[in-house]
């Protein structure tokens, strides 16, 4: 059996540093993951007049209920959706002018439905370039709060940036949810709000579902962060796809607040031995990979594990419901689908689902990964059984794990897979 120490969550991260920065008093965040993505949500704060202080293994952030500690302030959000989203939520609820601009993959992902809801909350919000995308400005004096409806059917993202946003208002605010993609992300978000004292409710009726948010402020605490059970998915699938290969992740287990830990519930259907306990996950191949259709919708991250894994099982894979990964770091359907042909796999694919047929991948091919770390990390999962295999940006990993290459050349049947840097 194999023990993996997987980096910390970049959803529960970038969650986190929020939310510290917003409190009353200095948070210290425990084992956060230190990659491209929660480094820049860092620097962005930063930016914004808070002050955080890194250490190995601990983070800490003093934070501002009254919003940013500075008037100015132009903020580069790399290429990282957790802090183009949420960092101009935050500064809204402050007073000054904050400008954000980000990298060409993340002007291109759209932020529209969430700079509307701000504006709607009287928030003066303006595009510098393509209306909905970066670049923007925040004009900020504040949020009163009120009622709004928002379409979180693209990404929870949105969503989540409002509810975090709710306690820093004047008067509370309320969000009524028309469609909404990925809602365990959005369970992740009121458990962290409610550990830093605030006060959110919800209700379903006919109009929908909303949510309530007190403008209770947040309280500082010292705060663990789990491993990310997203990157913890491609270690999972390699030990689905055997022979002989048993993976164990401590840390993630039956009280974790990530669902995507749910993958792990596919590999059990297709055959693997899955076993969660109060302190971990453990993945065995039992020499079976069976086919199946899964909708993915609530843990779309790991769809590309799942293409990546699904040629090697006895029957076609079809994932369905997955939208929304077209508009990721890149359109993961397409991305997953051409580098699945290019190994001589048939797929077919459709507005948001994809087949992929049963078949033997063979190299050697370059991964065409868009920049997109999840493309590189999945198809590292195809390599273990392709030699071959090479990545044109390998390096990509960097966004949420920097050492992925080394860590998981490990499981390599090959050794270390070509394209690593």
């Amino acid at each position: 059996m194999t023990v993996i120490d997987i980096p910390g969550s970049k959803s529960v991260t970038a969650r986190a540093l929020f939310l510290a920065a917003a409190a009353e008093g200095t948070t210290t965040l425990l084992r956060p993951l230190v990659s491209d993505d929660t480094e820049g949500f860092a620097e962005g704060l930063a930016a914004l007049g808070y002050t955080v202080r890194r250490e190995p293994g601990a983070w800490h952030v003093e934070g501002r209920p009254a919003g940013p500690g500075t008037a100015e302030a132009d903020v580069y959000c790399r290429d990282g959706a957790t802090t183009a989203r949420f960092l101009p939520a935050l500064a809204a609820a402050g007073r000054g002018t904050f400008r954000f601009d980000a990298s060409a993959q993340m002007r291109r992902r759209p932020l529209g439905p969430l700079t509307t809801a701000l504006r709607e909350l009287g928030v003066d919000l303006r595009h510098g370039g393509k209306e909905g995308h970066h670049p923007l400005s925040v004009h900020a004096d504040g949020v009163r709060g009120g009622a709004l409806t928002l379409d979180a059917g693209q990404s929870s993202q949105y969503l989540t940036a409002l509810l975090m946003l709710g306690p820093l208002t004047a008067e509370g605010l309320a969000v009524t949810v028309t469609d909404l993609v990925s809602e365990p992300y959005v369970e992740i978000t009121l458990a962290m709000m409610r550990s830093f004292g605030a006060e959110v409710t919800r209700e379903d009726d006919e109009r929908g579902r909303t949510y309530r948010v007190a403008p209770t402020g947040y309280r500082a605490r010292t705060y663990a962060i789990e491993p990310d059970a997203s990157t913890a998915s491609y270690f999972f699938a390699a030990a689905a796809l055997g022979p002989g290969r048993s993976v164990t992740v401590p840390g993630l287990g039956t009280g974790a607040l990530q669902g995507d830990l749910a993958f792990v519930d596919v590999l059990r259907r297709m055959g693997a031995d899955v076993e969660v306990t109060d302190g971990a996950t453990t993945v065995r191949s039992t020499g079976t990979l069976r086919g199946l259709t899964v909708n993915m919708r609530d843990i779309s991250d790991t769809m590309p594990t799942l293409a990546a894994l699904a040629p090697f099982a006895d029957g076609p894979v079809r994932i369905e419901d997955v939208a929304n990964t077209r508009v990721k770091e890149c359109d993961r359907l397409d991305a997953c689908a051409d580098n699945l042909r290019r190994l001589g796999v048939t797929v077919a694919t459709g507005p948001d689902w994809i087949e992929i047929r049963p078949g033997t991948p063979a190299g050697p091919v370059e991964i065409a990964t868009h920049g997109d770390h999840r493309i590189v990390m999945s198809f590292a999962v195809t390599a273990l059984r392709t030699p071959g295999i090479t990545f044109d940006d390998p390096g990509c990993v960097k966004k949420t794990f920097p050492d992925f290459h080394r860590v998981f050349g490990g499981f390599g049947t090959f050794g270390a897979f070509a394209g690593t840097p």
